[in-house]
């Protein structure tokens, strides 16, 4: 059990933290676009000391500004893993530019590969096999390759609703495992009941896709910016835990917080240590500072700033 407090004066409040939940947010992750970070003044007053920060990139945003946020990270001692979005990417010169640039001016050894959210191919590439395939991250030497994965599946893909594709995808991420250096795991779509994930886990780890998994949550947010967010990523069944929330006009205009599902993930970890989700993945929906905030007030020692360690 920790007590912690990250006031700068001498008073001191005792917060009593779930250890459970302070040991499942170890080494949690976070994401960023580049203008949301720069309403961020100092990175170091709100994340832990070497936290991976993922650095989404959205079809439109220069290059130079994606690089700009990952150079800034780094100076600032955190992991910054850009998106590589293959549809976005038009062809093997580009990616390689991007993989030179990332390198040489920010100091990036990390991706994380994805398909992108665009549905026409600009070029030559429309999935992360391919941009896997094309060897240019191991021949950068690249120390960690994410890929993404889907707990409520992903219609994109899987148009009939199965899961068909997506796992035959996962077999194939698998097998490029065993093939490459880098070490590999899989940051997933985020999701709002813990059941459905730990059996989508289960079922993962029983076609023997052994890819650690970094689940995908969503931080603290007004109900009304989740539901858009769920609506518009195609978030399935656990859309029903903010459906349900929205009837209770008492709760309505209340933030939901990710404390339940991530408690009960974090029970489910501590009586079940092969557990293969192994760390959480923040997608800060309302906000950095306050994604942050929450994680700091529940996390114990696996969120003290850098500031403050």
């Amino acid at each position: 059990m920790a007590l912690l407090s990250f006031r700068k004066n001498k008073d001191v409040t005792e917060t009593t933290v779930n250890p459970q939940l302070e040991a499942f947010l170890q080494d949690y992750s976070i994401e960023v676009m580049p203008r949301t970070a720069e309403k961020v003044e100092d990175f170091r007053e709100l994340l832990p000391a070497g936290t991976r920060v993922y650095i989404a990139h959205i079809e439109g945003t220069p290059i130079e500004d994606m690089v700009s946020t990952a150079k800034r990270l780094t100076a600032d001692g955190y992991k910054a893993m850009p998106h590589f979005p293959a549809r976005i990417i038009k062809d093997e010169a580009m990616l390689a530019d991007w993989i030179a640039r990332y390198q040489g001016e920010a100091g990036v050894d990390q991706a994380l590969l994805l398909a992108g959210g665009v549905t026409e191919p600009h070029g030559d590439y429309h999935s992360s096999m391919q941009l896997l395939e094309s060897g240019q991250f191991d021949k950068a030497g690249f120390k960690r390759l994410h890929v993404a994965g889907h707990p409520e599946g992903n219609r994109d893909i899987d148009k009939d609703g199965s899961d068909t594709l997506v796992m035959e995808a996962l077999r194939w991420k698998q097998r490029f495992n065993d093939t490459t250096d880098a070490e590999m795991a899989m940051a997933t779509q985020f999701a709002f009941e813990a059941k459905p994930i730990i059996a989508w886990a289960d079922a993962i780890k029983d076609a023997e896709i052994t890819l650690p998994i970094h689940i995908g949550i969503a931080g603290p947010a007004k109900l009304q910016t989740m539901i858009k967010f769920a609506i518009a990523c195609g978030v399935g069944p656990s859309l029903k835990v903010l459906q349900k929330r929205a009837k209770d006009v008492t709760k309505l205009l209340l933030p939901f917080e990710p404390t339940d599902v991530l408690t009960e993930l974090a029970a489910h970890k501590a009586a079940h240590p092969d557990f293969n989700i192994t760390n959480v993945h923040f997608f800060p929906l309302g906000g950095i500072k306050t994604n942050a905030n929450w994680a700091i007030a529940n996390g114990g020692t696996s969120a003290v700033p850098a500031s403050q360690s």
